[in-house]
């Protein structure tokens, strides 16, 4: 590989929400244009607040403009319209949205938290522009057809990354509250493990406070169902079992192409893929450990030490520049990630693994769907892919995850 292509497949592959910072660019505008740091040196609280008032009205303008775009950008697709949505031409990188985006009505709930509008020296950031769009999410579900699944990351998304989920867990009465509510959860998670005992152990705190609550129903507690591996091992609620968890065989639960996926092709993936791993460890020097699982290969620090991002970064991207140039890693889908401390090729991704558990509850709709993740942005992103299947709510930690589970009860409330 050339090192300008190294380079452009890098620029590439690191990505930028486009959307994201195309919308912070045009909120730069009234920042700069009304910002008047100078109020706050006089402290002339009268004019702050003019100030804070007519930035919030123009910020809302935008929010209300690109509300719009989005409209059509989703009308335009529905159509099969020829050519490109406006929004399009503008964003190149903007997806297909699974329901509307209340962004003003967001934007004016996240001014009152954010207080963004008050703010003189820092302009509305990408965080800013993240959690918006994460509360226009939730309006646009509950707004429209209402929400039947909840899926969840598990690393950084429910709890500390290596960590485990327990007992004491604030996010543990938030899903709790989902599966009273009729709503199903799915926890799609990288964690690969063929037996119950490992997601037993990750997950001990909600799966035991799930037996031990007397309110929930035999219905509502087998609406739970882990999904391991991105797309590889279902286990369902289970009381009566020593792990509460119970396999589902593959045959169960399988979609479409996935039924096609040969074992043949399974193993040459992962052995490419194993191959790249290694040569990455002898050529940065890496001190880890190689693994291999039944439908994953990936590498992790010894003696728990700790790699560089760069390190990581490295080599989720070498590993998949080889395997997407492979002729296997052409037709079978497969996932490569830094999962923070460590990389990981799983065959399949969370788009799969999404899209399995919507089948595996009847069919539920992406427009009724949503998945929660942290992985969007850095190298083979892992949540990523779940744009495809439903709609998404990018958190940045645990206590983001309970936040957005209380703003969406809140909002199914205020709209009840």
């Amino acid at each position: 590989m050339t090192t300008r292509y190294r380079v452009e497949y890098a620029l590439k592959s690191h990505r930028r929400d486009q959307l994201i910072e195309w919308i912070k660019g045009l909120l730069a505008v009234p920042f700069v244009l009304h910002s008047q740091p100078t109020a706050v040196q006089e402290e002339d609280t009268t004019k702050l607040a003019a100030v804070a008032h007519d930035t919030h009205q123009r910020y809302a303008e935008i929010f209300s403009d690109v509300e719009r775009l989005l409209n059509d950008h989703i009308d335009h697709e529905l159509s099969g319209a020829a050519g490109k949505s406006k929004l399009k031409l503008l964003v190149p990188t903007v997806g297909t949205f699974f329901t509307r985006l209340y962004l003003k009505e967001a934007f004016k709930y996240q001014d009152e938290q954010r207080f963004i509008s008050r703010r003189r020296f820092v302009a509305p950031s990408f965080n800013d522009v993240r959690l918006i769009l994460n509360s226009a999410q939730l309006l646009g579900l509950v707004h429209t057809k209402g929400l039947e699944l909840v899926t969840f990351d598990g690393d950084v998304t429910l709890y500390d990354d290596g960590a485990n989920l327990n007992a004491d867990s604030p996010v543990i009465p938030r899903i709790i509250r989902l599966l009273r509510q009729g709503i199903k959860v799915g926890i799609v998670t990288a964690a690969g493990y063929t037996d119950e005992a490992k997601y037993y152990e990750r997950l001990q705190g909600l799966l035991d406070v799930m037996r031990d609550t007397s309110d929930l129903t035999d219905e509502q507690r087998s609406a739970l169902i882990v999904m391991g591996g991105e797309s590889n091992y279902l286990f369902r609620y289970d009381a009566p079992s020593p792990h509460r968890l119970a396999y589902v065989p593959r045959e169960n639960w399988v979609i479409g192409e996935m039924a096609t996926w040969e074992e043949e092709d399974i193993t040459q993936l992962l052995n490419i893929a194993e191959s790249s791993l290694r040569a990455c460890v002898a050529n940065l020097n890496l001190p880890v450990s190689v693994l291999r699982k039944d439908r994953a290969v990936g590498v992790f620090p010894k003696n728990r030490g700790r790699l560089s991002r760069e390190q990581l970064e490295e080599t989720v991207l070498v590993v998949q520049n080889t395997v997407e140039r492979s002729q296997v890693g052409s037709r079978l889908p497969f996932c490569a990630f830094n999962g923070g401390n460590d990389v990981f090729v799983d065959i399949g991704d969370k788009s799969w693994g999404v899209r399995a558990c919507q089948q595996y509850f009847g069919g539920i709709d992406p427009s009724r769907t949503l998945h929660v993740g942290d992985q969007f942005l850095s190298a083979g992103a892992n949540d990523f892919k779940a744009r495809l299947a439903s709609t998404t709510a990018w958190i940045a930690s645990p206590a983001e995850t309970v936040q957005l589970l209380d703003e969406l009860d809140a909002v199914q409330k205020a709209l009840a």
